[in-house]
């Protein structure tokens, strides 16, 4: 990835950062890329309010979709409130994450569907089902031999 992509892709977080965290009252100091060779995580927030975002894939070394970006900067804002991953941690991330979509800045792809099958013609009714059999019932108990214990014979 070369700089100005790179400097393009901070800038935007940044500005994205900014209507996020005002929108929840967040006070973070910058967003910044991680370090090329990051592979054990995909962002990070320290407690100064420093978040770093790793802006490649870690095995094929692609350049992540933005919308990746973005969802990673909603879990690392949640961090601001929250430094842990507790229920309140996540609820809190997913309300970051609504008012992302609604702002349209978090913007996932949809998945592709499948093409549609070609028209088929059409079926003719379906015959009705068999007049059901009546249902079987269980033998009466049958007294165990020595007037023990009952044992029902379910496959008479």
């Amino acid at each position: 990835m070369d700089r100005k992509t790179r400097k393009q892709l901070v800038e935007g977080l940044n500005r994205d950062a900014t209507l996020i965290a005002a929108r929840f009252s967040l006070r973070y100091r910058a967003v910044e890329a991680d370090r090329a060779n990051a592979t054990s995580r995909y962002g990070i927030c320290y407690s100064d309010g420093t978040i770093r975002i790793r802006l490649r894939h870690a095995t094929t070394g692609r350049p992540l979709k933005y919308s990746s970006l973005v969802n990673t900067l909603c879990h690392e804002l949640a961090h601001l409130r929250h430094f842990n991953h507790g229920p309140r941690f996540k609820d809190f991330y997913l309300r970051i994450l609504a008012y992302a979509r609604e702002a349209e800045i978090y913007q996932p792809s949809r998945p592709r569907r499948a093409a549609s099958p070609p028209a088929l013609a059409p079926r003719a009714e379906p015959a009705p089902p068999p007049p059901a059999s009546p249902p079987r019932r269980a033998t009466p108990p049958q007294p165990a031999p020595g007037g023990g214990a009952v044992q029902l014979d379910l496959f008479a």
